[in-house]
């Protein structure tokens, strides 16, 4: 493929998530959009009707065979994410793979072990980590201005009404767990981006309010990282009338706050001539959020992201957020759940 050639998306999963993957695609430079798929004919058809997409089909080996199609984005629910993800890597196609990556660490390490058989990319979405405050907040952490850190912690109180879970939302088979799985785990994976993962977590979990489903809707973690700082994770989807996700990263030298991707606080104990800026906003985010509506999210983190992995497949790089780095915030999430059914600690593995 010349450098100069227009890379193929497809998209597997024509849910409410995908039509922010279209909406992205649209704004890629270099890329297009070529077809979409899903086992049901209804979403297929609302999804190319609203974008006018050209190829539509619900026969998924379709939409693989065609050459024109480079990279496939898997918008189905989570735990049905490596099926498709398999025979768009059987196909040769490069990967983008909605978050969680996948339910389970068994079935993230199959994909990836395909995928680098096959020598394809895998690009996991976790659009905050392209945030604008996510950024500043790393990039001191990796400039020792934190030093050593204290207390990381990460907070999910956002609120879903009793509807949303209707079809496989709050199932464990396909959701694979409730408010840390699905609705807490950008903030699980910011976190351990931050602060580097724990080596044990101690947990709790229940259903305060959601009590039809099977997964939870409120969690609580007590987290010892490798570097002895300590932290907690707290996520629930039954917080009325819901509140941005915030992490707090404090340290011997200087603590910040990160609500959604706006930082609120941001003090060190030796200053640096940009930081005024960054207190007034300088650094303000454009990564939206979900506190109590998935569908008010914007499709600028997906943009950039999947930008990131277009660019990374012309230059033979690895995409910023590539398989491995997504398999984190799933072992991270199922030592909770662990922790929480054994009213034990846990290591993370």
């Amino acid at each position: 493929m010349s450098t100069s050639d227009t890379l193929g998306f497809g998209i597997i999963g024509c849910g409410v998530i995908a039509d922010f993957h279209v909406q992205a695609i649209a704004n890629l430079k270099g890329a297009r959009l070529v077809g979409v798929a899903d086992q049901w004919p209804e979403p297929v058809k609302r999804l190319a009707a609203k974008h006018n997409i050209g190829f539509s089909t619900t026969n998924i080996d379709e939409l693989l065979a065609r050459p024109d199609i480079h990279i496939v984005c898997v918008t189905t629910p989570s735990g049905a994410h490596l099926e498709p993800a398999l025979a768009a890597i059987k196909a040769g196609k490069h990967l983008v793979v909605e978050k969680p990556i996948e339910i389970t660490t068994e079935r993230v390490d199959e994909l990836l072990k395909a995928a680098d058989a096959k020598g394809v990319k895998v690009a996991a979405i976790f659009q905050s980590r392209f945030g604008n405050g996510a950024r500043t907040v790393k990039a001191a952490i990796d400039a020792g201005r934190f030093g050593r850190l204290v207390l990381c912690s990460a907070y999910v109180k956002w609120h879903r009404a009793a509807d949303y879970y209707r079809g496989w939302k709050g199932t464990l088979k396909l959701d694979g767990g409730g408010a840390v799985m699905n609705q807490g785990v950008h903030a699980v994976d910011l976190l351990q981006w931050f602060a580097g993962m724990p080596a044990e977590v101690f947990a709790f979990k229940t259903r305060r309010v959601h009590t039809g489903i099977e997964a939870e809707d409120t969690a609580a973690a007590t987290l010892r990282f490798a570097s002895g700082a300590l932290g907690t994770i707290e996520a629930t989807t039954a917080a009325y009338p819901g509140f941005n996700k915030k992490l707090e990263i404090t340290g011997e030298h200087g603590s910040a706050i990160l609500e959604d991707d706006n930082i609120l606080a941001w003090n060190f104990r030796d200053a640096k001539p940009e930081d005024d800026a960054i207190r007034a906003g300088a650094q303000a985010g454009t990564i939206g959020g979900g506190a109590s509506d998935p569908t008010k999210i914007n499709f600028y983190g997906h943009q950039l992201q999947l930008q990131d992995l277009v660019d990374s497949i012309r230059n033979n790089t690895r995409p910023a957020v590539e398989g491995r780095e997504a398999r984190n915030a799933v072992a991270l999430i199922r030592a909770i759940y662990a922790s929480a059914e054994s009213g034990q600690p846990v290591k993370v593995g």
